[in-house]
């Protein structure tokens, strides 16, 4: 049946009849335009990285399994599929194969290759997905059995970023990792990639200018990469030193900066939503947030009325995942500053996951790198709250342990609210432990000193006399220093 078109923009909006948020009107955006399958077209000529762009379709995937228990292995091949379904993929099957390590010629070996072969002609799959990063030689070896299109872990999850990248500054990011992901892999692909124009290919109907030694096209494609790269790292050491100043005037201005950062799909734009009641692009999607979202709230004020009104930014930053691409952290190291800069680290766990403390190992590795790419010890790092997520969807026997290994964490649920109160409690003393209490007198003419104190600071007590307000206030140590001139001995 048609769909009419009063139908199709009551989908548009909400029912309620509000304004959408910025998320709502990005999800849309990322969901109106799907793939038809069937009518593409062969291409007679196309480059490697033409053909390493292609989206993926019909998938098979691959696992090896050589540690952990099979509980592990099953949980590596779901999240696998999660990334091939986030991708745009259908997934047809699954096999996982056990060995003490990946084979060097063909990552699964050659008898399991041709029954791999013999699976792909079954299930009628154009697309094999291996979980790991293979070699070029693993992964031309491996195209070569099954006569399909094989993609391994990394590949996918660059193909992720590449379709959910929407600043300039992410895309720059993505295009970059992609190419360094590309470089190595370039390889012949037919006889389009190895012709030559020049020496005597050319001399006949070549004509003028066009004899000499020539380039291979496979030699064109490299070296084209390697001037987009050189383009796209001058681009972003542009967008960093912007995002520098942004950074450092937050930082002038006082204000603490909080960090969410977790495991893909954990909930953290959810959670930020449910803290400050903005609107983040939510999806339930592994990497649905790639370009670092900052939002300033007022902190409500604690059971004791203290507290209130003192504001923080907090950052929403890219998801992390197990096996993270190098040339990703790599390419959005600017990004990840965010992290290493923050005055606190929430980092947020998905308690309805069959094994959590593998996104928690995952994500502390990731951050200790960035930290040690940055210069800061263990010592001088920000401290992190950990936040265990979803506890409404959770089992209650996965939460009892987590309480058990995890003393200080805080159990939220993003979705129902609960536990938000308490999370907001431990924010707002983690944020105010170098703050110093002092009273001071301040004229009427200097408002502007007033207003600053409430936005960065707690007012305990107000006192209006002849000389001005005489305020008791709590405030962060540099605010304190420059309010020096005006403290009244207590």
């Amino acid at each position: 049946m048609p769909v009419t078109e009063q139908e199709l923009s009551a989908t548009a909006l909400p029912s309620s009849g509000r304004q959408p948020t910025t998320g709502e009107l990005q999800l849309d955006e990322r969901s109106s335009l799907r793939r038809v399958g069937g009518l593409s077209t062969e291409l007679t000529d196309v480059t490697e990285v033409e053909y390493r762009q292609l989206r993926l379709e019909q998938v098979v995937l691959v696992g090896v399994w050589t540690e952990g228990t099979s509980a592990e292995a099953e949980a590596n091949m779901a999240e696998l599929a999660a990334l091939a379904e986030t991708a745009g993929s259908a997934v047809l099957d699954a096999v996982i194969q056990r060995r003490d390590k990946p084979d060097p010629a063909t990552y699964i070996g050659s008898g399991k290759a041709n029954e791999l072969r013999d699976l792909v002609v079954a299930t009628g799959a154009d697309t094999v997905i291996c979980d790991g990063e293979l070699t070029p030689a693993q992964l031309n070896a491996l195209e070569k059995v099954v006569k399909v299109k094989v993609i391994d872990r990394t590949a996918l999850i660059l193909d992720i970023f590449a379709q959910h990248a929407t600043s300039r500054e992410g895309k720059a990011q993505v295009s970059l990792a992609q190419m360094e992901y590309m470089i190595p892999r370039l390889r012949g692909w037919g006889e389009s990639m190895s012709r030559q124009a020049g020496g005597r290919a050319g001399g006949a109907g070549g004509g003028v200018g066009t004899r000499g030694p020539g380039e291979t096209k496979i030699e064109t494609d490299r070296r084209r990469i390697r001037e987009r790269m050189a383009k796209l790292r001058r681009e972003i050491r542009e967008m960093k030193t912007a995002r520098t100043v942004k950074r450092q005037q937050r930082q002038s201005g006082a204000v603490p900066t909080v960090a969410i950062a977790g495991y893909t799909n954990a909930g953290k734009s959810s959670l930020i939503n449910a803290l400050t009641g903005s609107g983040v692009l939510v999806q339930n999607a592994l990497f649905a947030t790639l370009d670092p979202t900052s939002r300033r709230t007022e902190l409500p004020p604690a059971a004791d009325g203290s507290g209130g009104g003192r504001e923080i930014v907090l950052t929403d930053t890219v998801g992390f995942v197990r096996h993270l691409p190098t040339q990703l952290v790599e390419a959005f190291r600017s990004t990840l500053e965010e992290v290493a800069e923050a005055d606190l680290i929430v980092h947020v766990v998905d308690g309805s996951d069959p094994i959590p403390t593998r996104q928690i190992s995952a994500v502390r590795t990731v951050v200790e790198g960035v930290f040690a790419e940055a210069g800061i010890a263990a010592a001088d790092a920000p401290p992190e709250l950990l936040v265990i997520n979803k506890i409404d969807a959770a089992d209650p026997t996965v939460l009892a342990q987590l309480r058990g290994l995890f003393d200080g964490a805080v159990f939220v649920s993003a979705h129902t609210g609960e536990g938000i109160d308490e999370l907001l409690d431990r924010i707002r003393e983690a944020v105010g432990r170098a703050d110093v209490e002092l009273t001071v007198q301040i004229p009427f003419s200097r408002g502007d000193v007033v207003s600053r104190i409430h936005a960065q600071g707690d007012v305990l007590n107000t006192e209006h006399n002849a000389d001005g307000t005489l305020m008791r206030v709590r405030v962060p140590a540099d605010l304190a220093a420059q309010l020096t001139p005006l403290r009244v001995t207590d």
